[in-house]
């Protein structure tokens, strides 16, 4: 129950400056939030009907407001209003008149309203005198919520690098059509939870799901506008709160996203959070005032030097969080650990990191946010993985980040796309990708799980669309197809679109399996996108942000089986044999002195590839040979040991004949042939030395057993 506003008096005692935000212990809450420009912070409290009650905050240390309220219990509702200067030519944006969301809020009620209050300035005068609206009436309200939760023995699955298998998925998209799970919990977080989505998921052999953010984030003013929604989510205003939208009950957020990771752990499924510390939600200069903006301005945000009413921008979202900023690196930490710690996630995909690693203008990979994380004994211990740009000078920093990141490796994304489209002179360059990008990561002591491995991801085309469009479909943006990416690396196999005909129809499925099997086996970390394995379109649209509709969710109605069946059979190939998931990379040398390296690449006449082979504009098609003998020692010395494995690529437009190299020896049992969903169990073993014929684009993978 929230306070009345006829209380006369609100008892308040002078409380810690730590924990920031609002804390219940049980007996009341102790409230800190940081700026270091206040002259004076007030709390306000609003009760069940939305009356307000302001109470100073009776102390400061170290820049740190903070009381603690005996009477303010779980489920009061609350916010912040700073006295302080405004001016803007000093980036100092104090205005009493706007409410603010706690920072560290661990729970958030409510959408944004938009309107001219929100805003710091007079939309007639913008550069006049501050704009003296309330903002309270559209501003979502802050809840302080209770720690406590039975987790009933939760244990993280733990799943070894080398054994992940990642599934980017959306919270809403999984289940908002899903026939299965009650609508009642569509789109929710108990939804991504249900039995019949958790089969789905350990069916198909994944062990970690990657969400998209679900940190709670606000719909953009311009996609309001066109009646759209912001469906990614990358537009972060509370990086403690679950995003509210995705609870099935009112106010129960946190215990639904925690019993969510529960029932996920409990099937033996990680969670990795998709989090975006590079920017904040309110925008640009010319912004709404709803949190940081309010609180210190110049310490939560780069602002130009010549000009600090403007902000630095490597994010192309208008602002990018001060990383050089002590309580800013506090804020991040804090909220990473809280993830960890009260929520019980697995680790975190951070959006757009090189704009993290930037300490002045150029990305520095030793920047304190890396040293932090490194030494940070909670989070040292999770997966971290990096997009490894921004939108800055020198922001492409694939290969970059310190040993214990892990990558999204674009260069993977790129080459293979490139192969299977049958682009000239990519054949030196794929050989780095499927073998985990050594190139990239060898020189820092890295291993090849610092790839993650994708060919489609959110942001892109899906899988279906990949191989059915040249061009973006993007018109349902309302921005006439100007937003997303130009340069898809795609082939619509002769068509564009949709079509009926049954020789194109072939050969995009042809090229799914092809992508797929090629992800599956390659070293490194492969990642899904939702959707995928069941054949999902967006219909050609590569940016679908704004989508909160059956364009973008997954349609359980409309299942590809075969594709499906096809890629449960590739994980669980990828699971069983460590070959594809080697925990080193690849050497060349000579393994046990048989004469075979634990590698071997080989033209299509069977002879070993040189120099110039590797040059070919030409040439798309190569075979190679990966030995079993060659893992090298387990983690605690034992001999490890695989089948061998032969796999023949022709990206070529025309059927080609493989000569198995004598030297890998037989029988070799053909195990799959991309030119088919189904594997041909009557095929006969080709002898070493024998020949094989692989259809026009297309992959064989032929499997020597061990005796």
């Amino acid at each position: 129950m929230s306070l009345s506003p006829t209380e006369e008096r609100i008892l308040v005692w002078s409380g810690r400056p730590y924990p920031l935000g609002a804390v219940f212990d049980g007996s009341g809450t102790n409230v800190a939030v940081f700026s270091e420009v206040a002259r004076r912070v007030e709390l306000c409290l609003f009760d069940d009907a939305g009356h307000e009650t302001r109470v100073d905050l009776p102390e400061v240390t170290g820049f740190v407001w903070h009381g603690y309220f005996p009477m303010v219990r779980r489920g009061q509702r609350y916010g912040f209003r700073v006295h302080g200067d405004y001016d803007p030519s000093k980036g100092q944006l104090c205005n009493p008149a706007k409410l603010l969301v706690d920072p560290y809020a661990r729970a958030i009620d409510g959408e944004l309203r938009w309107g001219e209050p929100l805003f710091g300035y007079r939309f007639a005068d913008p550069d006049g005198p501050p704009n003296t609206d309330d903002s309270a009436p559209l501003v979502p309200r802050c809840v302080v919520s209770s720690p406590f939760f039975d987790w009933r023995g939760d244990v993280s699955p733990r799943t070894p690098w080398h054994k992940t298998v990642i599934y980017e998925a959306h919270v809403k998209g999984m289940t908002a059509l899903h026939p299965l799970v009650p609508p009642a919990l569509r789109g929710t977080y108990l939804g991504l939870a249900h039995p019949a989505v958790i089969h789905h998921l350990v069916r198909l052999g994944v062990s970690a799901v990657e969400l998209m953010p679900v940190h709670q984030f606000t719909d953009d003013h311009a996609l309001t506008e066109r009646g759209l929604r912001n469906y990614w989510g990358y537009n972060t205003l509370g990086y403690f709160a679950p995003h509210e939208a995705y609870a099935s009950r009112p106010g129960e957020q946190v215990a639904e996203f925690k019993e969510m990771i529960r029932l996920l752990h409990e099937a033996g499924l990680e969670v990795i959070l998709d989090v975006v510390y590079n920017h904040t939600a309110e925008g640009n200069h010319r912004g709404p005032t709803l949190s940081f903006r309010g609180l210190d301005n110049a310490a939560y945000y780069r602002l130009m030097p010549d000009d600090p009413r403007h902000y630095m921008d490597y994010t192309g979202c208008g602002n990018s969080l001060n990383m050089r900023h002590p309580h800013v690196l506090q804020l991040i930490m804090d909220s990473l650990r809280y993830w960890v710690e009260e929520m019980h996630v697995d680790g975190f995909r951070f959006d757009l990191a090189s704009a993290l690693a930037r300490e002045l203008h150029a990305v520095d990979r030793l920047s304190a946010f890396f040293d932090i994380i490194q030494q940070d004994p909670t989070l040292r211990s999770v997966k971290l993985i990096a997009e490894p740009w921004d939108v800055g000078e020198g922001g492409y920093q694939v290969g970059n980040f310190p040993p214990q990141w892990s990558e999204w490796n674009g260069r993977y994304r790129d080459t293979i796309r490139d192969f299977w489209r049958g682009q000239d002179a990519t054949l030196g360059e794929f050989a780095l990708r499927f073998t985990g990008s050594s190139d990239l990561y060898d020189s820092t002591s890295r291993r090849p799980n610092a790839s993650i491995n994708f060919v489609t991801a959110h942001d892109g085309f899906t899988l279906r669309d990949l191989v059915s469009y040249d061009q973006k479909h993007n018109e349902a943006n309302g921005e006439e197809s100007r937003d997303g990416e130009s340069y898809n690396r795609s082939w619509n196999c002769g068509v564009e679109g949709e079509t009926n005909d049954a020789q194109v129809l072939d050969l995009r499925a042809r090229q799914r399996r092809n992508l797929l099997t090629t992800l599956l086996f390659s070293q490194g970390v492969p990642m899904l996108l939702h959707g995928d394995e069941l054949g999902r379109t967006q219909h050609g649209n590569n940016n679908a942000y704004c989508q909160d509709s059956p364009l973008a969710w997954v349609d359980w109605g409309s299942v590809d089986q075969p594709l499906l069946d096809y890629t449960r059979h590739l994980v669980a190939l990828r699971q069983k044999h460590p070959l594809f998931r080697r925990r080193r990379f690849f050497e060349g040398h000579s393994v046990r002195g048989d004469g075979l390296s634990d590698i071997g690449w080989f033209r299509p006449d069977g002879h070993l590839m040189s120099e110039t082979d590797w040059t070919a504009s030409f040439a798309k098609s190569l075979g190679v040979f990966l030995n079993g003998d060659g893992l090298g020692p387990g983690p605690r010395g034992e001999r490890t040991v695989d089948d061998h494995f032969y796999l023949a690529f022709n990206a070529y437009h025309e059927l080609m004949s493989f000569r198995l190299p004598e030297a890998i020896g037989g029988p070799w049992e053909p195990l799959l042939d991309t030119a088919s969903s189904e594997t041909d169990a009557t095929a006969r073993p080709v002898a070493g030395g024998g020949r094989i014929r692989v259809a026009a684009r297309a992959l064989r993978v032929l499997v020597r057993r061990r005796a």
